[in-house]
């Protein structure tokens, strides 16, 4: 199975994970409505069934349901898995035993000791600093409660501070987890990629099938309709949909060289670009194995070429 370091002498994951922002979340996804816990518990069996061994959650989604149903499935079976979630600072937190607390909760829903990756999920900062905020975690690094410190959603200016305040305690920062696919690249043209190269920063992509258009399952003669606030997404409609066109034949015409889906290719796409991790996500077993498809094989360098080329209206 290829793995994929977090950060600069990290633990090796998996190099793609699977995100789990859709377990447990009524309001955007759907929980409960079109799918439900036993969908999610197929997708989680079947994931570490095709050797990938890496969660993504948060304590805000499904307000902890995620971390619970996860907590739920590791205790099902007997192999370590790798676990990443996440601390929301919200403006009520204030000082390091806010961060103690928020871990600690988050831990009794993952029903674990420890956990692989604890990330700061936006770069909010009301009552506690960054400086509180990063050195409260460190702590967490040196008790061992987390193996390494990640954040997300922060601007390349963000993560080099972030990246300096840990320095100062000799941990480095391992992650930063920001929206990206061949329909959002602007990490690119931000200076995100090329400061998280710079810093041994790894990319965790979120969103990285654009929440389902890169699949193919949605185009301009298809009169289907997601599901949940998705269907309120402009890029959802007739002429959202006409504009990925070309991105969309280009990924099938690749993907029958290889036997692969179009949502394969796009996730194996990711992971040519060197130290970006996919985090797509799955809602059941099917969603899980196709997930799975994308590794085991790479594109050619010309390949990757171009479709960097076809997707430059995304940058």
């Amino acid at each position: 199975m290829q793995t994929t370091a977090l950060g600069k002498n990290g633990p090796s994951v998996t190099a793609l994970g699977i995100g789990t922002w859709a377990w447990g979340d009524q309001l955007f996804w759907n929980y409960g409505k079109t799918f439900n816990s036993a969908d999610v518990e197929a997708a989680f069996t079947a994931t570490v069934e095709a050797g990938i061994t890496f969660f993504d959650t948060a304590e805000v989604y499904g307000l902890g349901e995620s971390e619970s149903l996860l907590g739920r499935f590791i205790k099902k079976i007997h192999r370590p898995i790798d676990i990443a979630t996440k601390y929301g600072p919200a403006p009520w937190r204030f000082g390091a035993d806010a961060v103690h607390d928020a871990l600690t909760n988050s831990l009794k829903r993952l029903q674990l000791d420890k956990i692989t990756l604890y990330q700061v999920h936006w770069p909010f900062t009301f009552l506690m600093s960054q400086e509180t905020l990063l050195n409260a975690l460190a702590s967490e690094v040196e008790r061992g409660r987390i193996s390494c410190i990640g954040v997300s959603n922060y601007s390349s200016e963000q993560m080099a501070y972030a990246h300096q305040i840990l320095a100062k305690r000799g941990i480095p920062l391992a992650v930063n987890q920001v929206q990206y696919s061949l329909l959002y690249r602007k990490i690119e043209t931000q200076g995100i990629t090329a400061t998280a190269q710079e810093l041994g920063v790894t990319i965790l992509a979120y969103s990285p099938l654009a929440q389902g258009l890169l699949t193919g399952k949605y185009s301009p003669e298809k009169s289907i309709t997601p599901d949940g606030a998705r269907r309120l997404d402009s890029r959802f409609s007739v002429k959202g949909l006409e504009k990925i066109v070309p991105l969309l034949n280009l990924l099938r015409e690749l993907g029958n060289q290889y036997n692969k889906t179009p949502a394969q290719v796009a996730l194996n796409w990711l992971i040519a670009q060197g130290n970006v991790i996919p985090i797509p996500g799955a809602k059941n077993a099917q969603q899980a194995a196709q997930n799975a498809g994308a590794l085991g094989w790479s594109l050619t360098r010309d390949q990757v070429s171009q479709l960097e080329l076809v997707s430059r209206p995304w940058l």
